[in-house]
């Protein structure tokens, strides 16, 4: 009798998994360097060097020159030939000019959105559920980026797209403010979520205005804070 062939395993039958294909080189560098910058594993004052950069990427030195270019139009760092790049410190005036900003649209955008729908309401709770649980887990970093989703969330439900691309490109700046200040004040943390809360209740009873004063005050608290004048 002759004898079967055994059946073809699935192993040798089924194609191989598609290959994950990485990001360019430069683009690897410019996140690696970006997110350093804003969780503060890189401080400012530090100075990088395209070596260094290389060697943690695992890249050559051409895409980290052209990552660090792109860091250096966004202000986070400042280029010194045959040196590397220095890692800007955040300024007073960088500060001043971030919250101004943020009072304008914010408080616009808070008072714009009275009535608040359900949606909006309901997302908000989510963020503010959330941030609630990294605070408890020590998750400042992550704390910070949902703070920003907060606002960013009633900003672009004023349906305003120039203001919510406005707002969007403060992102960066106001999450390495946000981390700095989570780190150097831990317990300041409970005095967001009391005032998230504030906003939210404010915004679920149709008060406008009340919730425009909260808004001013939690973004002039933060200015204080970031320029190191409450302790």
């Amino acid at each position: 009798m002759p004898s079967l062939s055994p059946a073809p395993s699935l192993a040798t039958t089924d194609s191989a998994p598609p290959a994950v294909k990485q990001p360019p080189a430069a683009d690897r560098v410019y996140t690696h360097v970006k997110q350093g910058v804003l969780d503060r594993r890189y401080e400012g004052g530090t100075l990088l060097t395209e070596g260094e950069l290389a060697e943690a990427v695992g890249v050559s030195r051409t895409p980290v020159r052209e990552a660090l270019l792109r860091l250096e139009v966004e202000g986070l760092i400042r280029l010194y030939p045959k040196k590397g790049a220095l890692v800007l410190p955040v300024s007073s005036q960088e500060i001043a000019d971030v919250v101004e900003t943020r009072m304008l649209v914010e408080q616009h955008a808070v008072r714009k959105v009275v009535p608040a729908s359900p949606t909006l309401i309901a997302r908000l709770e989510e963020l503010l559920d959330r941030q609630k649980e990294q605070a408890a887990a020590g998750d400042l970093a992550g704390a910070a980026v949902t703070d920003r989703c907060f606002h960013a969330e009633i900003v672009r439900s004023g349906g305003n797209e120039i203001l919510s691309r406005l707002y969007d490109q403060l992102r960066d700046r106001q999450l390495r403010m946000g981390v700095a200040i989570m780190h150097s004040h831990p317990d300041r943390i409970a005095k967001t979520l009391t005032e998230h809360a504030a906003i939210l209740d404010a915004l679920r009873t149709g008060d406008a205005e009340a919730a425009a004063g909260i808004v001013h005050q939690h973004v002039d608290w933060f200015s204080h804070l970031a320029r190191g004048e409450v302790r």
